[in-house]
């Protein structure tokens, strides 16, 4: 019977945060909700919300939380399809904009609270970019054979290129995504280019 109302209580918890992510849209921002919106939109008492989240910040951090799990996930599975198809960039790209597409209110959300009003929300969305950059940084030092500070750098640019991207992803129609996508693709490898020009001063092999 304890372990029932256990799965019960993770199954209604699940629910809450669906539906808190299901509001989020281009006009809505997390600020802009209520914890009886939530909890309407859940299907439960206002007052069950609190067996669940001490109040709705931290529903927001978890929130902000599953985002970064998903763009963790999005890693992955990048590194999975250029193994099997080649193409490190192009690949990538696209799998962040199918990212987009399918979860538009995880990226609302990471976009918004990055940010927003709330510090802990901030630094909530900082840290989970970080974590993303970090494993790309891991992977590019590994692959490329870079110093780690220098492809730290390379991950820094590159995130901050793809999540602008992103940001105008959100209002393209499927030939404008297509555009937006192909000039993702040839800045990303611009840097890149950039980078390994860079590393090879840094180790003599081109001149000065």
């Amino acid at each position: 019977m304890s372990q029932s109302r256990a799965q019960q209580k993770e199954k209604t918890r699940r629910v809450i945060i669906d539906a808190a992510f299901h509001l989020l849209s281009q006009s809505r921002s997390y600020s802009s909700l209520s914890l009886r919106e939530v909890a309407r939109e859940a299907g439960i008492a206002p007052n069950s919300f609190y067996r669940h989240f001490e109040d709705m910040e931290e529903l927001g951090l978890t929130l902000v939380d599953e985002g970064g799990v998903v763009l963790r996930q999005l890693m992955r599975k990048a590194r999975q399809r250029i193994r099997d198809r080649g193409s490190v960039i192009r690949t990538s790209v696209e799998t962040f904009m199918e990212f987009i597409r399918n979860s538009p209110h995880v990226f609302y959300l990471l976009l918004r609270e990055r940010s927003g009003t709330s510090l802990a929300f901030r630094k909530a969305v900082s840290r989970e970019l970080q974590y993303f950059i970090v494993e790309l940084a891991d992977y590019i030092q590994h692959t490329q054979n870079y110093p780690a500070a220098d492809a730290k750098i390379q991950a820094d640019a590159m995130v901050a290129l793809v999540f602008n991207a992103g940001i105008e992803a959100l209002d393209c129609r499927p030939a404008e995504l297509k555009t937006l996508t192909a000039t993702t693709v040839t800045q990303l490898r611009y840097i890149a280019r950039g980078a390994d020009e860079f590393s090879k001063t840094r180790t003599g092999t081109v001149s000065t």
